[in-house]
């Protein structure tokens, strides 16, 4: 009889010996898929967040493209708007006496270009004599001492610059004073 139940004690030991192997297996393979599971969750969220940010960059570009896509035609345009300026200034008082409707044509097909202009996001820059010098929105063609000035002030426009929305288009060109402190 004590052979018989050695032999059931050995025979439960086998299983137990089995029974917990199987449960290694089956908790290395839990462990196995639990690391799968991580990892697959973790690409999932990094394809995620980049489809996202590709969405965002592309709506970003097409805002951009919307707002400053037609920049080269706008700078075409800003010699057009200073022949019409210069026909204006040159035109003397005699010829406006002379050919008034004439002179309101061109005064008429500038203000309408400054609208168009306006519609499209473009703004003139128009500094005025005794204005402070910003590199940011203007060019300076030159520079001379001028009594009565201090150094930086705009002492001559020349020609008006112009913004697109926020982005410089073209720099106002301006003369400024050098008149050194006294």
């Amino acid at each position: 009889m004590t052979e018989k139940k050695d032999e059931m004690a050995e025979d439960q030991a086998q299983l137990d010996e089995a029974l917990a192997a199987a449960l290694g297996d089956e908790q290395d393979e839990i462990e196995m898929l639990r690391a799968e599971r991580d990892e697959l969750r973790d690409r999932f969220m990094r394809a995620l967040a980049d489809a996202e940010n590709s969405r965002k960059r592309a709506e970003r570009d097409r805002r951009e493209a919307e707002q400053y896509g037609g920049s080269k035609l706008s700078r075409d345009m800003l010699p057009v708007f200073d022949a019409l300026k210069r026909a204006l200034d040159a035109a003397g008082d005699e010829v406006r006496a002379a050919a008034p409707a004439l002179i309101e044509g061109v005064e008429l097909t500038q203000r309408e270009l400054l609208n168009v202009f306006a519609r499209h996001g473009i703004v003139a820059i128009q500094p005025k004599l005794g204005d402070k010098f910003d590199p940011l929105l203007h060019e300076a063609m030159f520079e001379a001492p001028l009594p009565g000035t201090v150094a930086g002030d705009i002492i001559q426009v020349m020609d008006d610059g112009f913004l697109l929305h926020d982005r410089l288009l073209r720099p106002a060109k301006v003369g400024v004073s050098s008149m050194p402190k006294a």
